[in-house]
């Protein structure tokens, strides 16, 4: 068997100030994609070529300077992998509903996304921003992965292929801030806060509900930092924790896909002997907690389900960085 993969893209794009309060940009990319394999001699090519228009606008609120509104109108696609194209099965030993063989799609397309983006921003000293945004984004061709039972020289196999069903619309709503407290406050301490929150809704179309959401999207995700600047030491210290809730997908008719909760916390401290020269003390991942995934197929009455731990553990690390 052999495979390949050649693109080929092109775009232009213009930029204006329309007025004291108006300015803006439009584009328009073209790329195409061209995919081939051959199997035993047998040979499948695969093209997709797609324009992609892009528009979008910044309008600044008159008497706030430190207010503005962006606007966005875009069209995207997202190509299939090459492994996605290639026809080529990929055998399980132990073949179930939950542990199918994986095929290929030579006829798989790539999917189109039209999209509305707007937020509003507010700026606060030198480097710090408060905005709230939101999306919506409508799919075509959406790409996904349908297990079936299906005849096969080896007889009755469950396969697992990817497929275009159709569309799908998701939209969210974004939230973030990020500011320096000295810039804010008279005589305030040396701490860069930042936090942002976002939440996601999705459906689609060809999939009941009410768990029928993109498989890759959480429904909500949070994250909260800060970053402490000691005046009396050349050191800085800081930390982070991000959060995604647990999710519940429907991915095909017959399958559920449940994952946990995420909780992260990462830390770091930064001494600064020279310009040049720094130790970095790190650790990631503070509280080791194990994710867990699970996949349930029903068929013909049955219920079918599979489990899988990832671990996850505590990584620290020391780097000494300097520059010539």
């Amino acid at each position: 068997m052999t495979a390949d993969t050649r693109r080929f893209a092109g775009f232009v794009q213009d930029e204006w100030d329309i007025s004291a309060q108006w300015s803006g940009y439009a584009g328009l990319r073209w790329e195409g994609i061209r995919s081939a394999s051959t199997l035993a001699g047998a040979g499948v090519v695969n093209q997709s070529r797609v324009w992609s228009p892009l528009l979008h606008a910044v309008w600044r609120v008159p008497g706030h300077e430190k207010d503005q509104v962006r606007m966005s109108l875009t069209r995207s696609y997202r190509a299939p992998g090459l492994n996605d194209l290639i026809a080529l099965p990929s055998l399980s030993r132990l073949n179930s509903a939950t542990r199918p063989e994986r095929i290929g799609n030579p006829n798989l397309k790539p999917e189109l996304a039209t999209g509305l983006d707007a937020a509003y921003e507010h700026y606060l000293g030198r480097s710090g921003v408060v905005s709230a945004g939101g999306f919506v984004r409508d799919i075509d061709d959406l790409m996904r992965r349908d297990t079936s039972l299906q005849a096969t020289s080896l007889g009755s196999r469950w396969v697992s292929a990817p497929t275009n069903i159709g569309k799908a619309r998701t939209s969210g709503i974004e939230l973030e801030a990020k500011f320096r407290l000295v810039e804010l406050m008279e005589n305030g301490p040396a701490i860069d806060l930042r936090g942002n929150d976002s939440r996601f809704w999705s459906r689609v179309a060809a999939i009941p509900g009410p768990d029928n959401r993109l498989d890759q999207q959480p429904r909500q995700t949070a994250n909260l930092g800060r970053d402490c600047h000691m005046k009396a030491l050349p050191l800085t210290l800081g930390a982070n924790y991000n959060w995604t809730p647990a999710t519940t997908v429907q991915t095909d008719l017959t399958q559920v896909v449940d994952g946990d909760a995420k909780r992260i916390v990462d830390v770091y401290g930064l001494w600064k002997f020279k310009p040049r020269t720094q130790l970095r003390v790190s650790g990631a991942n503070l509280l080791g907690q194990d994710f867990d995934s699970g996949t349930t197929v029903y068929t013909n009455g049955l219920a079918r389900g599979a489990e899988v731990v990832a671990r996850a553990y505590a990584v620290w690390s020391v780097k000494l960085e300097t520059k010539f």
